[in-house]
């Protein structure tokens, strides 16, 4: 595809920005929020095939978990070379593919879902729909070059949020076609889909742009590759989305494992807090733009770390009231720490830039370099938290018949990331004599404000 594509974009130019940038911004990143929106109910498809799959199927749970944490972890692999698509075919060019490819999952899908099907053959449909995963990376990547530094924690936000809330929606779809025509028939669910995401294809072609400024630099890949920090970001992003997406794919799951529902009455239930995480995770960008992204995320990781306490509580005594309350607020918190870490990641570059000695366009061009390479990455690695998350289920159940020693293994994984983010980003060293002012000073660097 040709495409449109702009020559000219500077968004940290406020002139152009007013008169022309923020209006072509804000639709692409209107059109990038739906096919990712798709992408995500995609990628989570099998946490509501799994609802459906009564003991007809001949899978017991521990397989089930096994399917939906392959899903996971052919998603955040994926998500590498996504990334550095959108700067070798375009960001409208790979957005209209890669929403046209999920139909293989969905298709593959509606002709093996039903009884008899082997399960090897459930194992690789459900590997195909990692695709979906790799949307989340191309979108955040081509959004992050159309706005200026000042807005990218809203848009990311937003961007990430509205796509995020595709987990939900699927779910909610599970769970009409369960209430209404009963869990036999699960390719209704997948005939709702194909063409939604031919519609999401079609809207991608019309509407979106491509930034011919925007090109791949296996330099700054390299960069980022070798940088300290992308992985440090990937490992709060485990604890971050790695929780929302992990969650997301078991909570139903476990309802029926752990607490004996059923499909109807687990479906009822699972949409409620990847709802409420995807709707929140604007605010946490939002925050990060006002009072800094270190610090939300600091005090996202101690409030996950008490509600997990509350669902290790509720786990041991068998309350799903209590169970629910904790489970739910661990979605909403793990939403509003993706806003969060996501805006860090910029401002993390941009400091960088400055500490080295750079002004104007060129540390703007050095931190959006550096921090799309690095995006890419960052979600990779914390999408494979979600696979760790359904892995230590699986073992959970397997040997202790509860979900409970994962809660307790999350819960200290969650202290470790409150106590990485204050050392690196929020600890103040100890005073030094300022140095003498020369024309080659260059700026102290400080996360404190990312």
């Amino acid at each position: 595809m040709a495409g449109r594509w702009i020559e000219r974009w500077d968004p940290e130019d406020e002139l152009f920005w007013k008169e022309q940038g923020e209006r072509i911004a804000r639709r692409n990143l209107a059109f990038s929020v739906l096919s990712e929106h798709i992408g995500f109910s995609v990628w989570t498809l099998w946490s509501v095939m799994v609802l459906f799959m009564g003991p007809e199927y001949g899978v017991d749970p521990a397989g089930k978990f096994f399917l939906i944490g392959t899903a996971t972890l052919v998603g955040a692999v994926i998500r590498v070379p996504y990334t550095f698509a959108v700067a070798r075919f375009g960001g409208r060019n790979w957005t209209v593919f890669s929403a046209l490819l999920l139909l293989l999952p969905t298709g593959a899908a509606y002709l093996v879902m039903e009884p008899g099907t082997s399960y090897g053959t459930f194992l690789a449909v459900a590997a195909l729909t990692g695709v979906g995963g790799g949307n989340f990376a191309s979108s955040m990547t081509n959004i992050n070059s159309f706005f200026p530094l000042r807005k990218k924690g809203w848009a990311l936000g937003l961007n990430a949020g509205g796509g995020n809330i595709g987990v939900p929606v699927v779910q909610l779809v599970g769970l009409l076609v369960i209430g209404v025509a009963g869990a036999a028939h699960p390719r209704i669910v997948l005939g709702v889909y194909i063409p939604l995401i031919a519609i999401a294809a079609l809207c991608a072609a019309l509407f979106m742009d491509n930034l011919a400024p925007v090109r791949n630099d296996t330099g700054a890949a390299k960069e980022a590759v070798r940088d300290a920090h992308t992985w440090i970001m990937s490992f709060l992003y485990i604890g971050t989305f790695g929780s929302f997406i992990g969650y997301s794919f078991a909570f139903g799951l476990v309802l029926q494992t752990q607490f004996g529902r059923t499909p109807l009455q687990a479906a009822s239930l699972t949409f409620a807090g990847p709802l409420l995480g995807s709707l929140i995770r604007p605010v946490g960008g939002w925050l990060a733009d006002r009072f800094g992204g270190a610090r939300i995320t600091l005090w996202t990781f101690a409030a996950m770390a008490g509600a997990t306490g509350v669902v290790v509580h509720a786990s041991m005594a068998e309350s799903l009231a209590v169970f629910l309350v904790g489970f739910i607020v661990l979605f909403v918190l793990s939403g509003l720490g993706n806003g969060s870490t996501y805006k860090m990641i910029p401002g993390i570059f941009q400091a960088k830039a400055l500490a080295k000695g750079m002004t104007g366009e060129t540390a703007e061009a050095y931190g959006r370099r550096l921090s799309g390479a690095s995006m890419g990455l960052i979600g990779a690695v914390g999408a494979l938290g979600g696979l760790a998350i359904n892995l230590a289920f699986r073992q959970s159940f397997l040997t202790a018949g509860t979900g409970t020693s994962a809660f307790v293994a999350f819960l200290l994984c969650y202290g470790v990331c409150f106590a990485v983010t204050w050392a690196v980003y929020l600890r103040r060293p100890a005073a030094a004599p300022a140095p003498a002012a020369t024309s080659e000073t260059k700026p102290q660097l400080s996360y404190a404000e990312v």
